[in-house]
């Protein structure tokens, strides 16, 4: 148990994990990475596993962007295979106002250098022939996305980390933050008192009470989603994308020879519950009913639940404490945080640093909210 560093990061997944891989890269000795439990175990390897850049938000596409360039040579990279399999993402849009909101979502990515395209109908049908297309007036279509293994990235990036310096402590619960003068000087475990003038707050679902200690107020609550896997489906086309039915949230990808679903809940369960819902299997019933009622009879082999980490706009908080010297937090990412971990590792360590990010993101500061500046994105799942 280290009594010093010059960074504590609290929360193993993989945004942490990817912070203190690049601060250590960067030149900062002294990492120390605290997790409660097991790496990655909060909510990073309960994901869905989805890597995009299709998002509404620029700041989003860009962090999406430049994470998928980092899972497309991670294997190179960390000597760690991830199974990517970029075989895009569809999204389904069941009125005009929801296509017209793709048409300018595709404009936005064209822009900025990406490939996404509406398309009709027949063409969704095509690109995802599981769908039944009752109700669909067409869909947005981005098709360097994909999905990987969040496991494998987690286990990709605890190594590197640990090659690169990093003490990672697993076991060991954070407790508290001592500030003094309104600046951070230590924090607290269940097996010591690190002395550090720096904390970068990674703690997914439970960063509110984390930043709570220091004093920071970050607008974040947990909410529930569950997942299943499905038995083998006969005849699964591998080049399926990650589909997207989005007046219902409801979605699926190849997972193995079967099918990875998840849905919303009818009734949105605000917590830390993480316990499996037997009802909500009616729920997802409807939604495959509806979207995929060939597969109405197809069994389940495993499932789980898992925690988002909801903001009130559905986009992150990223930035430094304006109230306490010392204090950099990450998270809030209402469902797309493994996706972006490789990138916003990389933003805090320049904001650390003092060094200017590959995108600005100023307007994803906590302090939004109290200002009235909320920056909303659509595409959540």
């Amino acid at each position: 148990m280290p009594v010093a560093a010059d960074v504590v990061v609290i929360g193993g997944g993989v945004m942490g994990l990817s912070t203190a891989y690049h601060l250590a890269r960067a030149g900062v000795e002294r990492v120390v990475l605290l997790e409660r439990g097991a790496l990655g175990e909060g909510s990073t390897c309960k994901a869905a596993g989805g890597v995009r850049a299709l998002f509404s938000d620029e700041i989003n596409i860009r962090l999406g962007q430049h994470s998928l360039e980092t899972f497309e040579r991670f294997g190179a990279e960390f000597d760690q295979e991830i199974d990517l399999h970029q075989v895009g993402y569809l999204l389904l849009a069941s009125d005009d106002d929801s296509l017209a909101a793709f048409e300018r979502n595709a404009d936005l990515m064209t822009a900025l250098g990406l490939e996404a395209h509406t398309v009709d109908v027949a063409e969704a049908a095509r690109l995802s022939p599981l769908i039944s297309t009752d109700g669909l007036v067409g869909g947005l279509y981005s098709p360097r996305d994909g999905h990987c293994t969040p496991e494998a990235v987690v286990l990709g990036y605890a190594r590197a980390a640990r090659r690169a310096g990093v003490t990672i402590l697993t076991g060991t619960a954070a407790t508290g933050i001592d500030v003094e003068d309104s600046a951070v000087t230590a924090v607290r475990t269940d097996a010591g008192v690190i002395s550090t003038p720096s904390v970068v707050c990674a703690a997914g679902a439970w960063s509110r009470e984390v930043a709570a200690w220091a004093g920071e107020m970050l607008p974040i609550e947990p909410l529930r989603r569950q997942i299943v896997v499905t038995e083998p489906v006969e005849g699964l086309d591998p080049g399926t994308p990650f589909t997207i039915d989005f007046s219902s949230s409801f979605y699926f990808h190849g997972e193995g020879r079967g099918l990875l679903m998840g849905a919303p809940e009818r009734s949105d369960a605000w917590g830390f519950d993480q316990s499996r819902d037997p009802d909500w299997l009616e729920d997802l019933a409807e939604c495959m009913e509806r979207r995929v009622p060939s597969l109405a009879d197809i069994g389940l082999q495993s499932g789980w639940a898992g925690l988002y980490e909801m903001t009130p706009d559905h986009n992150a908080v990223i930035g430094r404490s304006d109230v306490v010297k010392g204090f950099l937090y990450a998270a809030g990412f209402s469902g797309h945080g493994f996706l972006m971990g490789p990138a916003v590792g990389e933003v805090m360590r320049d904001l650390h640093l003092g060094r200017t990010p590959f995108v600005d993101v100023s307007p994803l500061h906590a302090s939004r909210f109290p200002a009235g500046a909320g920056r909303p994105e659509l595409n959540i799942v």
